[in-house]
């Protein structure tokens, strides 16, 4: 096992990474931009380097500064959490060659999966369903015309290193698709550096179903279940369940299984999710995470199963203690992304927390690693924190998320709270009848 675990990240996630490190016995170094220097995970952990001052740039996507970090801390390995250098195939080469092993797949495997034209080919080969789409990258307006006339509009045009929803516009005819063509282009260019894009057919009300994947390097591979996170806003994802309110116990065990057989035949290591689109009871493939989600904790709370404890014990070499007849799911569980934006405009709210009580009691559970007095700082993510459900059954998740979101206190700043106590107001909430395009659609009324 690890002696000592270096955290390439910030806010919650990095307090995720050092609460299940210390229960593995390992030590933890935070590493902090000059904005993070009272932030709760450097208070916490065992050591702290300051790495640069707040630009992403130049403190947490500072591949030279995080290894420096390392030598001089003497850490082994690093977590990287999600987002920032979480899937960067080059960080991860980079860590293996000065002997600091990286606790995620194999730099191949995120390389793989982040050329979303590669990946799509690859699991395909594995079994995995694709949405019909081009065979490769689009070069010009004339090829993508052809290609978006065989498969039928409207298409969606999307960035083949993109994310996030970045570099991805919809063609709903063809006179649409040459703007659509251009600015994904011109996104994706700006972006990733890299302006390929590729087609494919766009669905009209899907749902936005994954699959989580826990692999170690001994061709042991289990999943836990799905996840449902179709309601999004500008494909960022807002509000996530497991299990799906749509999904059957046959369907579940169908798209787990094929999952899991392509996960072994990549050879790939740690945690990873595979997402789908799902529209009339089939699954077509959109892109795989090679990293730890937001939304784990859903599946922690369905399962519980810790899945950074098994992802630091898979990044270490050792063999996965579950088997799949193990993975029982219970109850319903729900995560509200508490976002420090307006609710109703989104836009974002950094400063002060002048007061900050978080809601308890049964089935409640709050991941964050902000504080009464903490300032959150304008050069990142407004995520505050992560209010996540559990109950016997999801309206009984429903009514306890409600109780919960009355008990949370936050002031200085505004909150999306406010929107989510709307949303449980809604009756397609309610009955679970909603798909990726609802939430758009809902605050277009609002």
């Amino acid at each position: 096992m690890f002696n000592k675990v270096l955290i390439a990240n910030r806010g919650e996630i990095a307090l995720r990474v050092h609460r299940a490190c210390h229960e593995l016995g390992i030590s933890t170094v935070a590493i902090h931009s000059t904005a993070d220097e009272t932030a709760m995970h450097v208070r916490l952990a065992d050591e702290s380097v300051c790495i640069g001052p707040p630009p992403p740039q130049e403190s947490y996507l500072n591949i030279p500064s995080i290894v420096a970090a390392c030598e001089i801390s003497g850490a082994d390995a690093v977590h990287p959490g999600y987002g920032f250098l979480a899937e960067n195939a080059k960080f991860a080469d980079i860590l293996e060659a000065h002997g600091i092993s990286f606790i995620g797949p194999e730099a191949d495997h995120i390389r793989l999966m982040g050329d979303k034209i590669n990946a799509k080919a690859a699991v395909e080969r594995a079994g995995i369903p694709v949405v019909p789409g081009s065979a490769g990258a689009i070069l010009d307006i004339d090829d993508g015309k052809r290609v978006a006339a065989d498969i039928g509009y409207p298409v969606l045009v999307k960035a083949a290193a993109g994310g996030g929803g970045r570099g991805m516009k919809v063609a709903k005819t063809e006179e649409d698709f040459e703007s659509a063509f251009e600015t994904a282009r011109l996104e994706s260019k700006t972006a990733f550096g890299d302006d390929s894009v590729y087609l494919e057919k766009y669905l009209e009300r899907p749902r936005h179903i994954e699959i989580q994947i826990l692999a170690d390097t001994h061709g042991n591979v289990v999943h836990l279940g799905e996840r449902d996170c179709s309601l999004q806003r500008r494909h960022q994802k807002v509000w996530e369940e497991a299990p799906s309110p749509v999904l059957t116990p046959d369907e579940r065990t169908s798209i787990g299984e094929i999952c899991t057989q392509a996960v072994r035949e990549l050879g790939y290591r740690g945690v990873g999710t595979i997402e789908f689109l799902y529209e009339n009871g089939e699954f077509y493939f959109i892109e795989m995470n090679t990293r730890i989600q937001v939304e784990h904790p859903i599946s922690e709370m369905i399962t519980g199963i810790d899945l950074l404890r098994e992802q630091i014990i898979a990044g270490g070499g050792y063999k996965l203690t579950l088997k799949q007849d193990d993975i029982k799911i219970s109850g319903h569980s729900i995560e509200c992304r508490i976002n420090a934006e307006h609710p109703e405009t989104f836009v974002p709210s950094p400063g002060q927390i002048n007061r900050f009580h978080t809601p308890g009691g049964m089935g409640v559970r709050v991941d964050s690693a902000v504080y009464s007095g903490y300032r959150i700082p304008p050069y990142y993510d407004s995520l505050i924190g992560k209010l996540i459900i559990h109950a016997p059954t999801r309206d009984q998740a429903l009514k306890r998320l409600d109780r919960a979101l009355k008990e949370f206190v936050i002031e200085g700043v505004d909150t999306t709270i406010p929107l989510f106590s709307r949303l449980l107001h809604e009756e397609d909430i309610r009955s679970g009848n909603y798909h990726i395009h609802w939430l758009e659609n809902f605050l277009a009324g609002q």
